[in-house]
């Protein structure tokens, strides 16, 4: 008995661990690149599944557009001969109404696909700017992990000069207070840093709380391509424009259907007429009839069409020009952007870290007073924040070229 209780003992500490285990790791922050958070969003993100269910609206139009008109069937009961009758009503379309009118429902149904490219477009360019958001709030929470760690080791610096008689306790207070900012700006970061987490895993559609290792650095600059390429690409790809030619294609269709309604409908009727006395016990009847396009034949509504359809031209030259000059400003914007960032990477940051680090060693050989030191960390830790900023500044400038240009860049 004893035995059997040691190896049960034995047994539930390895299932314990072994769960312990799996709880870690299903704790552990799942790897995430760029293009994976980009995938996810293109087929969790809720924006998007709405926005895609009216395609079923828009085939259901097609569908629609597609139907014949009914026949009616009339019965009539007189005192009069011939006393009851019945006969059946027919309209038939003539010319190619039926196939207009399909034509103009899926060209609709096409400007419904455009809208949902267009949130496709600003989904990603806001997946984009989270995921950076939260790799600058991550990398920010670092920096004051970092400051703080400073203000750490010179309030030590202080209290061990001010225990050596070398300095004022004003010092130690001074430092001590610097460091209980530095504290104060960590826990703010990390705050800062779960909300920017948030942000993401509510476009991705993802449980509140989820983790991520951000795979893709914000030190990754994007390529571009040229200048030439990005009009050329606009041109073809940009949702304003492709709006205002989905627009014109509508107009077009709209203008067949009212040239093919001129062509006017032939309504059938046909039955029999029973129980006249006098003169018969059933007879057959028929009629036809048909609308006579003498005073109106749409000439108001073409006119219009054909008018709103200039109109359209000249908009989609105007257009082409302003996406052009967009392409332009933000192609330039970029390139900015990155000429900044490498900037503060290679000459700034380097320099701040160099003064920090010299006003330390003096400070700490009693060749400077503590000011000076903290006005040293003060300007290592705004260039370094700026640096951080520089660079989401990139990531923000290609996300709105490629916005602009209306196609994914990367």
């Amino acid at each position: 008995m004893k035995g059997s209780r040691l190896i049960f003992a034995a047994a539930a500490m390895i299932l314990a661990a072994l769960s312990n285990t799996n709880a870690q790791e299903a704790q552990q922050p799942q790897k995430l690149t760029l293009a994976q958070a980009l995938d996810m969003a293109a087929k969790q993100n809720l924006d998007l599944i709405a926005a895609r269910a009216q395609r079923a609206v828009a085939a259901a139009g097609v569908r629609a557009a597609g139907e014949r008109p009914n026949p009616a069937v009339n019965f009539t009961a007189l005192r009069d001969d011939p006393h009851e009758g019945v006969f059946f009503d027919l309209p038939l379309e003539l010319g190619p109404k039926r196939g207009r009118r399909i034509a103009l429902a899926r060209q609709q149904g096409t400007l419904t696909e455009d809208d949902i490219s267009a949130l496709e477009r600003l989904t990603r360019q806001n997946v984009r700017d989270a995921f950076f958001n939260l790799a600058l709030a991550r990398s920010t929470t670092q920096e004051k992990s970092d400051a703080l760690k400073l203000a750490q080791r010179l309030e030590s610096i202080a209290q061990s000069r001010f225990d050596a008689g070398d300095v004022p306790e004003l010092e130690v207070e001074q430092a001590k207070l610097d460091a209980a900012q530095a504290q104060a700006d960590f826990q703010v970061a990390q705050q800062e840093e779960k909300v920017a987490l948030s942000a993401l895993d509510a476009l991705l559609n993802e449980p509140p709380g989820t983790d991520w290792e951000l795979a893709t650095s914000l030190e990754t600059m994007p390529a571009e391509g040229q200048l030439s390429g990005l009009l050329t690409q606009a041109g073809n790809a940009n949702p304003d424009l492709q709006k205002i030619a989905q627009q014109e294609k509508i107009e077009q269709s709209q203008r067949a259907l009212l040239q093919a309604q001129r062509i006017p409908n032939l309504n059938l009727q046909f039955g029999a007429d029973f129980n006249s006395p006098r003169n018969f016990r059933y007879g057959p009847r028929g009629q036809i009839n048909m609308d006579l396009p003498v005073f109106s034949r749409n000439q108001g509504e073409i006119a219009e069409s054909s008018a709103t359809l200039i109109a359209l031209e000249d908009q989609a030259a105007a257009t082409r020009r302003a996406v052009d000059g967009r392409v332009e400003q933000a192609y330039y914007e970029l390139d900015a952007r990155e000429a900044q960032a490498k900037f503060y990477n290679e000459t700034l940051v380097p320099a701040a870290a160099h003064l920090e680090s010299m006003a330390e060693e003096s400070y700490q050989a009693g060749k400077a007073n503590i000011l000076s030191v903290l006005d040293a960390q003060r300007n290592v830790q705004q260039v370094r924040q700026a640096y951080l900023q520089s660079l989401f500044a990139v990531q923000q400038a290609f996300a709105q070229l490629e916005e602009t240009v209306g196609a994914p860049l990367d």
